[in-house]
């Protein structure tokens, strides 16, 4: 009888043990599938992250380029103001020559109706105008 109550008890724990075995074996294999789940998170991470990491270098080059030509155009900008400021400085000029010719028009117009006033008192009799009208005026050729 010592016999059976041992051989009961092996049994019984035998059939715990492999109750306890199943129980490990369905945890054992629930670890795997969440294991297999987070490697797959990581890989879609890793795949996201290289990918953030190429549309910030193409963010960056962008951004570079955009630098270079705000550059370029603000060395532009400096030349049309350089070139606007010497339009200035000669629409500048040419007003003041302009005053300066319309002032010496007017001294040649003041000076020429004195001149004329001037001839005016000398006459010439006809025969005299006739003759300075055919006289041929000879001209020396300039000589460099």
């Amino acid at each position: 009888m010592v016999f059976a109550v041992v051989a009961g008890e092996v049994r019984n724990l035998a059939s715990r043990s492999a109750q306890a075995a199943k129980e490990i074996k369905g945890l054992i294999e629930e670890s795997v599938n969440r294991v297999q789940q987070g490697s797959k998170l990581v890989n879609n991470a890793a795949a996201t992250m290289i990918d953030i990491v190429s549309s910030v270098t193409r963010v960056n080059d962008i951004m570079g380029e955009i630098a270079s030509a705000s550059e370029e155009q603000q060395r532009g900008i400096e030349q049309v103001a350089q070139a606007v400021s010497q339009m200035d400085q000669v629409t500048q000029q040419n007003a003041s020559l302009v005053e300066e010719a319309a002032v010496a028009t007017e001294q040649l117009a003041n000076q020429a109706d004195h001149l004329s006033s001037r001839v005016a008192v000398f006459t010439l009799e006809e025969h005299e105008v006739a003759r300075h009208e055919s006289v041929q005026l000879q001209i020396a050729p300039v000589v460099s």
